[in-house]
């Protein structure tokens, strides 16, 4: 498996985007607008593959000169729990250090909380609704 910084638009994306939707939107009814895939332009775009297969991904988006928000985190349900998602978080996290950034946040969903707990996220403020599932803001500061 090989981790990787992936452009917009690219085939790379088109995958990307393919997973997110199956793993992320489709389970609750939910698809992405052209203007959601277009303020993508300049993120950060983070993706795992097996050859050409996409295993896992997730976006990086500013939010000031100091933190990243981490989103839209998927990994291919027949390799969930094989570390994959570990292994995003890793690749995300150095990105964001090499760029100079000092925390990352998140719109955890409640059922992934603890995935985040283990590379040291820590639940900040009160329950929120977001895609029609209770979510957590959720912070590291990064070392």
């Amino acid at each position: 498996m090989g981790l990787k910084q992936i452009d917009y638009g690219s085939t790379d994306y088109q995958k990307m985007v393919e997973l997110r939707k199956q793993i992320l939107r489709q389970p609750l009814g939910l698809s992405f607008t052209e203007e959601e895939l277009e303020n993508e332009k300049g993120e950060i775009l983070i993706a795992a593959f097996d050859e050409e297969v996409i295993m896992g991904c997730c976006v990086l988006t500013r939010i000031d000169n100091e933190t990243l928000r981490l989103r839209q985190m998927a990994v291919l349900d027949t390799v969930q729990g094989k570390g994959i998602g570990a292994s995003i978080m890793g690749f995300a996290e150095n990105i964001a250090r090499d760029k100079g950034y000092r925390f990352m946040i998140m719109h955890a969903r409640n059922t992934a909380i603890g995935f985040y707990e283990k590379f040291g996220y820590k639940p900040k403020g009160i329950e929120f609704v977001e895609v029609n599932l209770p979510h957590h803001v959720m912070e590291k500061e990064l070392e």
